[in-house]
């Protein structure tokens, strides 16, 4: 038995807790991934939407996204119950989850008339967009914020996110595997067929690990929250929401990784949307072709992730992410410049681009332990749900406004729907800005996100005499004598 207070543990986690939590990522991801990489496409050229309308379907779910994530997150926070905080929330919504997630690719048809069949869709996909974004807040904002009720070892936080994001680029490449395979397989079948096939596919792929997440983190997440309650003071009173999301806001190193996360998963987000459009309309390739790109990316990314964790480990995570997204601007401008002819280096600088990915997944989630202690320091209350209700709020809106910008775009370049069973050649107006939005804008994107690294205040050093700090002050109100006991998992 030791005094947990009496300095900041090196603690160490078991590989099974490790596998366990990053598995909690993979459903989310897969969902994601498909949603980026298809959404769009399926959109205009299986539903046959016009560009602009299908831009906005997911744009207006995030409105209520702006609404519903925060709540969610606060209420996590006051979340009493024998699973704890956060496990209750990914136990009973990784059923509804899956299930909403599969009505995403079903094409009804509610007219005979095109034009009211169109608003139709609309009004189907936006119903279906918000309550999917529901229960994706439901899931996975609560599994973001367990990260530092798992472990508060500056580094073991970051390998912990090297799991986490193993399953989560790994479920992004097992979603284009599966795509493949399906777009293969039932190549002669309707293409609404294909998609209805790997949405139902992908819907049950995702909900599993869910449940092993929840299982594997049990034991070692209610020993935190046990921890979390008896260090609570009795005198303790509960910040207002809105008191609580102002002072979120007002932490001088969340603004900075809000920004860094924002212009990373943007950057992330525009490319994927634009990359079907480019390898298809621009590369003059085959769809299968597309997810051999795109395999290249997130491949390179999942294996580059172990990389960064060991020269984050020696270097900082500032560091890291100034070497990736060095890669990842050469990549995106680079794909900028060539021609329809240069396939073999369009396929290089994929693999390049996932250099860049990787750290644009693996930094950001990374700095927001370390923001929550910075707070709990200055407030004296942790509010994990708040901060990662930000985090998540801004991978949708990423999504959300990637896909916003894609669809007006590409409506006012004049660019040509599928109506047939025949692919429209598009005009040099929409080619061009394919081109654009998978180079320059970007590029300019992430550019404004290494200037905001440079600013993050947090350093190694910083964040351990933090951690110090944090534990005189708990040593002092718990009062000698006290002692407990650490579970390793």
């Amino acid at each position: 038995m030791q005094d947990p207070a009496a300095s900041p543990p090196a603690e160490k986690l078991s590989f099974a807790t490790k596998l366990a939590y990053g598995a909690g990522d993979m459903g989310p991801a897969m969902t994601a991934n498909l949603l980026a990489f298809f959404l769009m496409f399926f959109f205009t050229n299986v539903a046959g939407m016009n560009p602009a309308l299908a831009g906005s379907v997911l744009m207006i779910g995030k409105i209520f996204d702006a609404i519903n994530d925060p709540i969610v997150g606060v209420m996590s926070d006051r979340t009493k119950s024998k699973w704890g905080r956060r496990l209750p929330w990914m136990l009973y919504g990784a059923l509804p989850f899956g299930i909403i997630f599969f009505l995403q690719w079903i094409v009804p048809q509610f007219s005979r008339d095109p034009n009211m069949n169109q608003w139709w869709l609309f009004a189907y996909y936006v119903a279906i967009g918000i309550i999917f974004n529901i229960f994706y807040t439901i899931v996975n904002l609560p599994y973001t914020a367990l990260t530092p009720e798992v472990t508060q070892d500056y580094n073991e936080r970051t390998n912990l996110n090297t799991f986490r994001f193993f399953f989560s680029i790994g479920g992004s490449i097992l979603s284009l595997i599966v795509a493949q395979i399906i777009f293969l397989t039932f190549k002669t079948s309707p293409t609404s067929t294909q998609y209805l096939l790997l949405g139902l596919v992908t819907a049950v792929m995702s909900t599993l690990p869910l449940y092993w997440c929840v299982f594997g983190v049990k034991r070692r997440v209610l020993n935190a929250e046990r921890q979390r309650v008896a260090s609570q003071t009795a005198l303790e009173e509960p910040i207002p929401i809105g008191q609580q999301i102002k002072i979120a806001l007002n932490n001088r190193p969340f603004q900075f990784v809000i920004g860094i996360y924002f212009c990373s998963w943007l950057a992330v987000q525009m490319t994927a949307s634009i990359i079907p459009y480019y390898v298809i309309n621009y590369m003059k390739l085959s769809e299968a072709q597309f997810t051999q790109v795109m395999i290249a990316v997130q491949g390179t990314a999942l294996a580059m992730l172990f990389v960064w964790e060991r020269v984050s480990r020696r270097y900082g995570k500032k560091v890291v992410y100034f070497l990736g997204n060095g890669f990842w601007l050469i990549a995106q401008f680079g794909l900028f410049l060539i021609k329809p002819d240069q396939v073999p280096l369009m396929y290089f600088l994929a693999v390049l681009a996932g250099f860049g990915v990787s750290v644009a997944y693996l930094v950001p989630w990374s700095m927001v332990p370390d923001v929550i202690e910075w707070d709990e320091l200055e407030t004296g209350q942790r509010r994990e749900g708040v901060f990662y209700a930000f985090m998540v709020l801004l991978q949708k809106f990423g999504l959300a406004l990637g896909l916003f910008l894609l669809g007006q775009g590409l409506a006012f370049a004049g660019f040509r729907e599928k109506t047939g069973s025949v692919m429209p050649e598009q005009p040099d107006s929409a080619i061009d800005a394919i081109r654009w939005a998978i180079g320059p804008i970007p590029t300019a994107i992430l550019l404004a996100g290494l200037c905001l690294a440079y600013f993050y205040p947090i350093t190694k050093e910083k964040h351990q005499e933090i951690l110090l700090q944090l534990a005189e002050r708990k040593r002092n109100q718990a009062g000698p004598g006290n002692t407990s006991a650490e579970d390793n998992g």
